[in-house]
């Protein structure tokens, strides 16, 4: 689960739901990002960067979920 955008989403008070339609993509795609399980396009990275107010390129730093992880390996 990628906390810190959970973290990022609840300081700014919005559901997925919101943030899914403010950064015009599905919910579903949304809570897949927000959880982990996909890493977004870096065109969708940086419309919920700035949804949610912050550098898009955290999304492809070290901070990919475990599964990612070994996914790469």
């Amino acid at each position: 689960m990628r906390t810190w955008l959970k973290e990022k989403r609840d300081d700014k008070g919005l559901t997925q739901e919101q943030v899914a339609i403010l950064s015009k993509i599905s919910r579903s795609h949304y809570t897949h990002i927000e959880q982990g399980n996909k890493t977004p396009s870096v065109e969708v990275a940086k419309r919920i960067a700035k949804t949610l107010n912050f550098d898009w390129v955290i999304f492809f730093e070290n901070n990919s979920s475990q599964k990612e992880q070994k996914q790469v390996i």
